[in-house]
């Protein structure tokens, strides 16, 4: 049975290439470099028993690179979904060029634990 253990968040930016991917990269970059859990130890399975799911929120969910983005970790079971959010600033008229991007993401990190009776 699947059990969520942990959720992380994190908030990544591009500031001027319209880049919904990086800013997506930076977002779980954020999440995952504010903590070092070793939480598939603790209850005796590998690393790569962990179900990894993200989230993924930005204003061109379809702009971004999810299996780009799967590259960012090292191991687990990974599955990416992107949904509309995050946020698009735009520049002032006299500066031009594109908005700045901003992405959010969300870390679920789950593994496959049977109920203790």
């Amino acid at each position: 049975m699947k059990h969520r253990l942990l959720t992380e968040f994190g908030m990544g930016s591009s500031l001027r290439r319209l880049d919904y991917t990086a800013a997506s990269e930076k977002a779980l970059k954020d999440a995952l470099w504010h903590n070092s859990i070793n939480l598939a130890e603790l209850f005796g399975k590998d690393k790569e028993d962990m179900i990894i799911d993200v989230e993924i929120a930005c204003q061109a969910p379809d702009a971004v690179d999810t299996e780009r983005l799967k590259s960012v970790f090292p191991y687990g079971q990974i599955n990416i979904t992107t949904h509309h959010g995050g946020l698009d600033i735009p520049r002032p008229e006299a500066a031009g060029g594109n908005p700045t991007i901003m992405a959010h993401a969300v870390i679920h990190v789950s593994l496959e634990l049977e109920r203790a009776a």
